[in-house]
């Protein structure tokens, strides 16, 4: 897709971005601001107690940061007036339903206006424990997906993700490429639910009274 046509669809558009203080998401909303100031509003989804927190922690972990600079010189002392008109940090956890977004009125608005959603929020530590990056990296996918369907405007959602790239480096054993479907151990398919249910009752067995 062409520049031009990028910052056209981009226009009046309302936009939800997830894991909005990552370091993928944030260089995400300062592009869209600096190229398409007339972009209509972005809700943007921070892990926090609520709409206050999600605001102190939007400004500290991003337009505190020099990533913002360019629209800390373009703005000047407006920038917060700029930020309030465009940015609303939305409390939330992707690992709920509906995003975990408490206010039903939020929800509501947020349903009956959004265009495009795009989904960054994940755990990146491939060393994770494997029940919270299923919740977060599975589960949570799934949730905005859920999310997404039900706004009355949709036009886009793009799921960003990460995975590991196997190279040609000597010296290196490669690992062995899986194909959608497939799975470790050769079984047909793979089942969320069952996995979700495998890692809860492994869980119990670990755990102690």
């Amino acid at each position: 897709m062409e520049l031009d046509s990028i910052l056209d669809f981009l226009d009046n558009k309302t936009i939800l971005i997830t894991g909005a203080t990552g370091f993928l998401a944030k260089i995400f909303v300062k592009k869209i601001l600096i190229v398409q100031p007339n972009v209509k509003k972005l809700y943007l989804l921070v892990r926090a107690p609520d709409a206050k927190s999600a605001l102190q922690r939007f400004n500290k972990e991003a337009v505190a940061k020099d990533l913002f600079n360019i629209l800390k010189k373009k703005h000047g002392t407006n920038l917060q007036s700029f930020l309030s008109e465009k940015v609303t940090p939305v409390a939330g956890d992707i690992t709920y339903e509906n995003l975990g977004i408490k206010d039903p009125g939020l929800i509501k608005e947020m349903w009956g206006n959004i265009d495009v959603v795009v989904n960054v929020a994940a755990t990146t530590n491939f060393d994770e424990r494997y029940d919270d990056s299923l919740a977060l990296n599975t589960f949570g996918a799934k949730n905005v997906l859920n999310f997404a369907a039900k706004c009355d405007k949709i036009k886009l959602l793009l799921h960003v993700s990460t995975a590991y790239v196997s190279g040609e480096t000597p010296g290196l054993i490669l690992e062995t490429p899986y194909r959608l479907g497939e799975a470790l151990n050769g079984a047909h398919g793979l089942d969320i639910n069952t996995e979700k249910k495998i890692s809860e009752e492994r869980l119990k067995e670990l755990s102690y009274d």
